[in-house]
């Protein structure tokens, strides 16, 4: 990894006034999928982090949550139990308080918006943002905790492609898996064509060595670990002038997974399902208009599905469906809005952008029931979001800038129904009900000198409850509560980042309070003791981030970084309450060693503490130990074009979970194969 820095890049919002993309930019970033928490002034990037795609490659990190564990701030867990999704903590904030995009196009999915960051793949992304605390009301509504952004490629020459192929095996040395990726495009001097697609296979993984055998697992192949995921992204652009750029956009990718069960449970407790398929689809078009001198247009229009399968059976090798525990459970979802961003520099001392966004969302669902295989009618929910927005940068001095921002959101909720029993039941429709809020937020940003920047922020931002939070009865376990209030936090930071020679140090401290915190409370029914979705936990959210990376020698580099995050929630009717899903600590480290020209070695570890996870009945707050994992990846260039790498992932093979009853992967062997042209 050529002079690639893994640290923190901070500032907290984009200053530049109009957001004008060059014609002639020599990067591959797709610079009209970026968001404007990451905008870039001067080269460097704008609010949270970047993470480069030769960054990706280089630790080989082909899923997303593989890909933002390496960014400090944020830590990749997994959710444990039967749907066996990938999650990410964003200094603390989850994968509901933290939108996702993909090209700036909210990835959204309106039941319960239960996203498994493990069906993302990474080789066709130009870059990753992520806005930490920080993230302009520009951008739309949700961002209570930080964005993520997934910005693809753009061809940059009269014709490009690349080919790329993985393998992995396990520790045992048996295959496991493969990953490709090819892209072709062509860049002309008024449009740009590219094409490109990605899939990975996983046939299973293995466990560590170490692991004892319980009923539900012998070890060895980890049962049902299987997962395929595979995405075609088509691009065409239109670029008539220096300024001005329009483009259209075909994105699909489609997934199936197994659950592998939990091992510390009885196998009583256990539940067998699996998903047949998880597809996302999305058609969007995008614009940046030049309007005069000093201000600009950007557009943005899009349709989005999803498909979504989930099978329970009443046998863990998944042939029957014969017990009333078992289902088909069918999502069918549709989402069509768009945005409208304008901005001027009404003097030359100050820039004013204001942004509209409108969202429907249309969400199908229905079961097979077992016994008596009966086919519920379909249910449908169907919501409307809007968002306004205004954000005033003032450049006080050349090194001083003053942001303010604020928005006003606001949901409309058309129809929320529900089948009320099987084959004898009825259509039930619930109580409609709408909210909105207001946020608002505030930077100040001092370059103190040519490579050296401070900057200090406040930001209160809210996020709607999902349907599911909402209405669903979790099997006829917990009540609706259409009346939920969104959630609201309180952010602050304080940070700065300098350059000493080929020496870089950033750093950040950081604090979040919330309050309306969405929990279960315990509830009576009719004499019946049930749950509901309450407004009721408040949190403290802090800590502190920091990264360096330094050239020893003109052969070394060196780099890494420190979290350290520090969360509570509590609630009144959840005794002794955990926050689960993040470290207290956690490192990063690595080298980058170049001991000839065409070889290149790449050492790293990943280090965190424990963390909280929490039972099967979602009763318990369990805790997990903490791990050190060691990696190795080598990479010889055999010709200016084609490069082979080898590496380990958990070299030393350690035995670690992220959730209670669910270990990681063992020592994974891999090796790839890049050709350019």
């Amino acid at each position: 990894m050529r002079n690639s820095c893994l640290y923190m890049a901070y500032s907290v919002v984009a200053l530049a006034s109009g957001g004008a993309v060059a014609a002639d930019s020599p990067s591959s970033v797709f610079t009209l999928g970026q968001i404007n928490v990451s905008a870039q002034t001067a080269g460097q990037p704008i609010g949270g982090a970047s993470l480069s795609a030769e960054e990706m490659l280089t630790f080989n990190k082909p899923m997303l949550d593989q890909a933002l564990d390496l960014v400090p701030g944020v830590a990749s867990s997994s959710t444990g139990g039967q749907r066996n999704e990938r999650l990410v903590y964003v200094r603390g904030f989850d994968r509901f308080q933290v939108p996702l995009s993909l090209d700036g196009v909210r990835v959204y999915l309106p039941a319960d918006n239960r996203l498994d960051f493990g069906r993302f793949l990474t080789p066709d992304l130009s870059e990753i943002q992520v806005s930490k605390g920080y993230a302009s009301v520009l951008d739309g509504p949700g961002a209570m905790g930080g964005a993520i952004n997934l910005v693809t490629r753009k061809p940059t020459r009269d014709f490009e492609g690349e080919l790329r192929a993985g393998l992995s095996f396990d520790n045992g040395a048996a295959f496991g898996g493969y990953t490709t990726y090819g892209s072709v495009g062509t860049r002309q001097e008024r449009f740009y064509l590219q094409a490109s697609g990605t899939k990975t296979e996983t046939t299973h993984t293995a466990l560590p060595n170490d692991f004892k055998a319980v009923p539900s697992e012998n070890g060895g192949n980890r049962d049902q670990s299987h997962t395929a995921d595979w995405r075609v992204n088509l691009k065409a652009g239109f670029t008539p002038n220096d300024t001005d750029e329009y483009s259209i956009n075909v994105l699909k990718q489609s997934g199936s997974k197994g659950a592998p069960l939990n091992v510390n449970d009885t196998t009583a407790n256990q539940r067998y399902w699996s998903w047949p398929y998880w597809d996302l689809q999305s058609v969007y078009w995008l614009s940046n208009t030049k309007l005069g001198s000093a201000s600009y247009a950007k557009t943005k229009l899009y349709y989005n599905t999803f498909q979504n399968g989930l099978y329970s059976f009443d046998d863990p090798g998944l042939t029957r469906q014969t017990l009333a525990r078992s289902f088909r459970s069918y999502y069918d979802d549709k989402a069509y809005g768009g945005s409208l961003e304008m901005g001027t520099d009404l003097i030359p001392m100050n820039t004013l952008k204001g942004a509209l966004h409108i969202r429907r969302d249309d969400h199908r669902e229905w079961q097979r029931i077992y016994p008596g295989n009966f086919v519920e009618p379909k249910q449908q929910a169907l919501e409307d979001t809007w968002s306004v927005a205004l954000e005033d940068s003032f450049h006080a001095t050349e090194a001083l800038d003053v942001v303010l921002g604020v928005s006003h959101d606001w949901r409309r909720l058309h129809k929320a129904q529900d089948w009320n029993g099987t084959a004898t039941g009825s259509m039930l429709d619930y109580k409609r009900a709408d909210s909105d809020a207001t946020n608002g937020q505030g930077a100040v940003i001092h370059r103190f000198s040519k490579t050296g920047e401070a900057h200090a922020s406040v930001s209160a931002r809210s996020r709607f409850p999902s349907i599911f939070e909402r209405f669903s009865t979790r099997f006829n376990g917990t009540a609706s509560n259409p009346d939920l209030k969104p959630e609201r936090a309180i952010n602050y930071e304080v940070g700065a980042s300098e350059r000493f020679g080929s020496t870089r140090i950033e750093g950040a401290l950081f604090l979040s309070r919330l309050r309306d915190v969405i929990a279960n409370a315990p509830i009576v029914i009719n004499g019946q003791a049930t749950t509901q979705s309450r407004n009721m936990a408040s949190g403290l959210y802090r800590g502190f981030e920091v990264g360096v990376s330094t050239s020893l020698t003109s052969t070394l580099d060196v780099g890494g970084n420190y979290t350290l995050t520090i969360r509570s929630l509590s609630d009144p009717a959840i005794p002794n309450m955990k926050a689960v899903g993040t470290p207290n600590h956690k490192v990063f480290l690595h080298a980058d060693w170049r001991p000839t020209e065409s070889l290149t070695i790449v050492p790293s570890v990943e280090a965190a503490s424990g963390r909280y996870s929490q039972s099967t009945s979602g009763t318990v707050f369990l805790g997990n130990g903490g791990y050190v994992l060691a990696n190795l990846q080598a990479s010889y260039a055999l010709t200016k074009n084609a490069e082979l790498s080898a590496g380990v992932r958990n070299l030393f093979d350690a035995n670690y979970s992220l959730a209670d009853g669910f270990p990681e992967p063992g020592r994974t062997v891999f090796a790839t194969a890049r050709y350019s042209f």
